[in-house]
């Protein structure tokens, strides 16, 4: 074997891996010499904020990772929770942001794929995915576009590799305009004995390549997601995968079935950084080193060269190291499904990952140099917050116009209640997503128990694997964030996207149990882009232990941002998306959103609308944003002990049989979230609230610990009497539902006339059609 090279390369061909000069100057100290081309290529994936998190890891050193029920943390490729009765969901997030806003029909589908395998490799069947987009304004065709290629991306894997897409959530603003996010996280029940871990083991053992080809497609994407995107990243489109969802569907039936097996030591999906990063992950969580052979790769091009074999993300493949003198038998299996295996490398003592091509030496690497000895950026806090958010802050609801129970003058304009929830049911936030959930099959598996737009969480069955269990258990997930919130006051902003997350798994009747993140945000090498991470990542701690909810892994993705026509980098806003799941031990004890039955009562949980503080707030509110054009205010603050009284009263009156409906009150505050559950319940309500001195607060303040419940009359006395004892004053009963097809009618004790009334089918048309009608342009 000839000597790797020593030749040093410039400092072009260092930039262009997306190293700096002084991390350049580490590799060589660390290699003792200067490393080949393909030791660039590995550093460069490796050492990519996607890969190693050298600027966020000492703030996602301060969530909560541990508990009761968590039996798999981070730093595996999916967290593993405890669901009782010898059951165990594995659940995972994660980004394809920048693939997306290149290529969005393949970043969004290859963005499923991964995730998918993410799952299955832990050993677990996927049995749900949901998603967290975020898109600029419908009113811009490129939006348009993006928005209607990444949907048709996520719907064509899913459906076609068998996994119901079962809920998530879609936010426009003109901040996502360039920089489209595509968060997907994927749910699965575990099928083998054992949690399969993916550190090597057993020096000696056999390395295997299973699944499909490999190809150029993809190469240096960990690098592609780690810059800031432009008019030149149409350039990068080899970043961007190409997936095979068919493929995918028989690499999950193999890898079950070979791990059933008991041969499989330790699995690692083929993901960002592909053979690089599964091989160097390996050896290092276990302790030894990989040596493996290029040449017995299954490739689908020619010529190709060790750089290209190595940063490769093509999709669909997987590494296993086996017991030696058993691989015949999984190599059976994969080829029995139609998949490509072969034995191409060992486990070696030497902790070292060495690669070889034709004879030579490729690559002799350290593995924790490519896998956890990476640099790690300690940056400097902001002493004290950046101006925009000091102005912002400044903004007090005295700024707005006079209003009365008739409406509000603006711009020379006078709009009615009516007309102000009509706009806001009208937005693109807040409407209906069924244009999007449509094109899902939510429903393969058989096991999905509440549909998407009809719950504020998405309610699975768990089909037992091993005992009859009874009753039977559901799993409830969502995943939430209110990025406007975030951009205002990024601690606050972040409590608030937990304590919500939490509200909608009580909404459905689920104990929430734990957390999955993925943290998506502008450059942290800037002071305000590393403010906002800082001090989302402080808020999300602390909620996560507030609620008693660990966070058991997910995603960072960093410089989301965008170059404008002056080649200046405008950042989204920032958005750590949380996705949460949550236990609910009978299945016959969920609610959804929509009013069950006419005279059913109609009750308020949380802070009275006339307490001197309500929790709920104008700031940052979606009323404020769209019917005055402004972003401003501090955005509302969390109580906890509000919350979790709250959350519990809901749960309970659920699993008792008393509540019929639960809705959170989110986006357009209390107005729009009465008007969801008549349009979700296909009935009418009628609704009296307290004398208001400004009727936009009262109807489209947003935050608080607030849930909209329904119960039947029948059980009155019962409900009151244990929301005294629970909440003590804290919950108000608001009104009854009224016949199906019937309005929306909201007065004031004070009043005669009503301040909102409108009709069940005008309200429905707007709020369902809002998307299409906008596409339709």
């Amino acid at each position: 074997m000839s000597a790797l090279s020593s030749a040093p390369f410039s400092a072009e061909e260092i930039a262009a891996e997306g190293i700096k000069p002084e991390e350049y100057e580490e590799i060589v100290k660390r290699l003792g010499r200067h490393p080949t081309i393909a030791e660039l290529g590995m550093f460069g994936v490796m050492w990519s904020e996607h890969c190693c998190y050298k600027n966020s890891r000492p703030l996602l050193k301060q969530f909560p990772t541990q508990g009761d029920r968590i039996l798999v943390g981070p730093g595996e490729n999916a967290g593993v929770v405890d669901l009782g009765n010898g059951l165990q969901l594995a659940f995972k997030i994660e980004s394809h942001n920048h693939p997306s806003a290149v290529e969005p029909f393949q970043g969004a589908a290859t963005g499923v794929g991964g995730i998918l395998r993410d799952i299955f490799t832990m050993g677990a069947r996927p049995i749900a995915l949901l998603n967290s987009l975020r898109f600029g304004s419908l009113e811009d065709a490129k939006t348009r576009r993006l928005f209607s290629g990444v949907v048709s991306g996520i719907s064509h894997y899913g459906n076609c590799v068998g996994v119901p897409t079962v809920g998530g959530e879609v936010y426009f603003d003109p901040a996502y305009s360039g920089n489209p996010l595509v968060n997907v996280m994927a749910l699965g029940l575990m099928e083998t004995p054992e949690i399969v871990k993916s550190g090597a083991k057993g020096v000696g053992n056999p390395v295997l390549y299973v699944g499909s080809t490999t190809g150029r497609d993809g190469m240096g994407g960990a690098s592609f997601a780690s810059a800031e995107l432009s008019d030149a990243s149409l350039d990068d489109r080899p970043a961007v995968q190409v997936g095979d969802p068919f493929l995918e569907k028989s690499l999950i039936e193999a890898c079950l079935e070979a791990f059933k097996t008991g041969a499989v030591v330790a699995a690692q999906d083929m993901g960002a950084a592909g053979i690089t990063c599964s091989t160097a992950e390996m050896a290092a969580k276990g302790g030894v080193g990989i040596e493996f052979d290029l040449d017995r790769v299954p490739v689908r091009e020619a010529g190709m060269v060790p750089y290209e074999y190595l940063l490769s993300e093509s999709q669909e493949r997987m590494l296993f190291v086996a017991e030696k003198g058993r691989e015949s038998e999984l190599i059976e299996i994969f080829q029995r499904w139609g998949l490509h295996a072969v034995v191409a490398g060992t486990v070696i003592e030497e902790p070292i990952v060495r690669i070889l091509f034709k004879g030579e030496i490729a690559a002799e690497v350290p593995a924790t140099a490519l896998a956890d000895n990476t640099p790690i950026y300690h940056r400097t806090l902001l002493d004290q917050p950046p101006e925009y958010a000091q102005q912002a802050w400044n903004w007090s609801i005295a700024q707005l116009p006079d209003c009365t129970a008739d409406g509000i003058d603006h711009q020379g304009t006078h709009l009615s209640w009516n007309d102000v929830l009509l706009r806001l049911l009208d937005t693109p936030t807040i409407a209906s997503k069924r244009w999007v959930y449509r094109q899902y099959d939510h429903q393969v598996q058989n096991n999905t128990l509440l549909l998407p737009g009809g719950a504020d969480a998405a309610v699975i069955r768990i089909r037992p694997v091993s005992t009859l269990h009874s009753p039977l258990p559901a799993v409830a997930a969502t995943v939430d964030c209110n990025p406007r919130y975030v951009y205002l006051n990024p601690y606050e902003g972040a409590k608030a996207t937990v304590a919500e997350a939490a509200r909608n798994l009580s909404c459905v009747g689920a104990e929430p149990l734990a957390v999955t993140d993925n943290l998506n945000f502008g450059s942290p090498e800037k002071p305000i882009g590393y403010w906002q991470l800082a001090e989302a990542c402080r808020g999300l701690a602390e909620a996560c232990r507030e609620l008693g909810t660990p966070v058991t892994g997910g995603n960072v993705s960093l410089y989301n941002e965008t170059l404008d026509s002056n080649g200046t980098p405008q950042p989204i806003y920032p958005t750590p998306v949380v996705g949460m799941v949550g236990l609910i031990p009978d299945l016959t004890q969920v609610c959804g959103q929509g009013w069950q039955a006419e005279t059913d009562r109609i009750y308020l949980l949380g802070r009275r609308l006339d307490a001197a503080d309500s929790g709920a707030t104008l700031g940052g509110s979606e009323y404020l944003a769209t019917i005055h054009g402004t972003v401003a205010g501090q955005p509302p603050s969390v109580d906890f002990g509000v919350e979790r009284r709250v959350q519990a009263a809901c749960r309970d009156g659920i699993r008792r049989g008393w509540v019929r409906s639960a809705h959170d009150c989110s986006e357009g505050g209390l107005a729009v979230a009465l008007a969801e559950c008549c349009i979700s319940g296909d009935r009418g309500a009628s609704v009296t609230l307290p004398a208001a001195s400004r009727w936009d607060e009262i109807l489209f303040a947003e935050g608080g610990a607030r849930i909209v419940v329904s119960v039947s009359p029948t059980h009155q006395s019962d409900w009151e009497a244990f929301l005294h004892e629970q909440l003590g004053e804290d919950w108000q009963l608001l009104g009854n539902v009224s016949a199906p097809q019937g309005s929306l009618q909201i007065a004031a004790v004070d009043r005669q006339s009503a301040v909102i009334d409108l009709p069940l089918a005008v309200m429905s048309d707007r709020w369902q059609r809002a998307i299409e009608r906008r596409l339709a342009r």
